[in-house]
């Protein structure tokens, strides 16, 4: 059975959780002997791309229009599938959910992965909010399975939509190596187990300025903050930030990966989350892998992971931020990593599903996908 892959902006190499999810998983579950399609955005992506790691890619238009560009996308990605030939289709995140209910019209099984409530963000209006809420009524409604990436999300599907049957798979991470090479935190300037260290996209909800703020009020220049990541598009929010970052002597390096980020992770005296709004934070779980010192805001999906207490702040609060801080650079604690969220593990799960869809018949909609 051919598997189409949309909700997501592509893979390899682009920035952002889902992402990252979709470009771990598929290549594991190709390997297993699964037909994968994963259909990207062109606008992010100078060449056309075919195929990666044993699965297959097809390039689909997608308007750099914020409001439009996943449901435009997602549309495309539904009549490419049926066009195709492909069975089922797999949707990443609740905007794209609005399309499951034409998929099912045009005779397809739907598997949705629900990786956190997008309508949270806080760069969406009001229009915006109601549609990614009906998406993500939509795929409760109407998706043949749900994968739920973190406990609470699940929980969330039971108590809203009665979806007992949602499936709990985490995000996974490899074990990682801590490399020994400094040269790239060095050309900016940074000295070993001197610098501060988070990782992300520059949106409002990822708390990157709570984390400058909190970095002022430490007022400690013995020590650096980097931040890496960048923007998906340029934004107000982006340049105001990159404006505080720079009055207040931080460093921004941009979108990076591969051997530079394991360097910045390698070498960094703490690795702080400062995030309002997470699914199940892929990069908390990198920073694990390396057994690191870590700070994280308190929200759920971050308490989850389960940490010592002292690990925690609360989320939007620069002076609490600043003390949990100092104090787990003058403790220096390192937290155990657990094999727990293993990619394998998740794409044995997903494949588990795969097999369920399968053996379904195709049916008529109706809610929950109950057939």
């Amino acid at each position: 059975m051919k598997i189409l892959v949309t909700g997501l902006r592509g893979i390899p190499d682009i920035q952002g959780g889902v992402e990252t999810h979709c470009g771990e998983l598929y290549p594991r579950l190709a390997a297993k002997g699964y037909r994968i399609t994963v259909a990207y955005r062109l606008p992010y992506f100078r060449t056309r791309l075919t195929t990666y790691e044993g699965v297959k890619l097809a390039g689909l238009p997608a308007p750099r229009i914020k409001a439009l560009e996943a449901f435009v996308h997602s549309l495309l990605s539904v009549f490419y599938a049926a066009f195709t030939g492909c069975r089922a289709v797999h949707i990443h995140a609740v905007g794209p959910s609005l399309l499951i209910p034409l998929a099912r019209l045009l005779g397809m099984k739907v598997i949705m992965t629900h990786h956190g409530g997008d309508y949270n963000r806080e760069k969406w209006g009001c229009i915006s909010r109601f549609l990614l809420k009906a998406g993500e009524l939509f795929a409760a409604a109407f998706a043949n399975r749900i994968i739920a990436v973190s406990q609470g999300i699940r929980q969330m599907l039971i108590r809203k939509y009665g979806r007992s049957d949602a499936v709990l798979i985490y995000n996974g991470i490899q074990t990682r190596k801590r490399v020994q090479s400094f040269s790239y935190p060095q050309s900016l300037g940074l000295e070993k187990n001197r610098y501060l260290l988070a990782v992300g996209r520059l949106v409002p909800e990822k708390g990157f300025h709570d984390l400058i703020n909190a970095y002022s009020i430490m007022n400690n220049r013995k020590i650096r903050l980097v931040i890496a990541g960048e923007e998906n598009r340029e934004t107000v929010y982006g340049r105001t930030l990159k404006k505080l970052a720079h009055d207040r002597g931080c460093v921004l390096t941009g979108y990076i990966k591969g051997k530079k980020l394991a360097e910045l992770y390698s070498h960094t005296a703490l690795f702080i989350l400062p995030s309002h709004h997470e699914g199940f934070p892929i990069v908390l779980l990198e920073a694990l892998s390396y057994d690191l010192n870590v700070v994280v805001s308190d929200i759920p999906p971050n308490r989850e992971f389960d940490l010592p207490e002292y690990c925690y702040f609360r989320a939007g609060d620069p002076e609490d931020c600043a003390r949990t801080v100092i104090n787990a650079l003058n403790e220096n604690r390192n937290i155990p990593y657990t094999a727990l969220y293993n990619w394998e593990t998740v794409a044995d799960k997903t494949g588990s599903l795969y097999e369920e869809l399968f053996q379904m018949p195709i049916g008529p909609v109706s809610k929950g996908g109950r057939l």
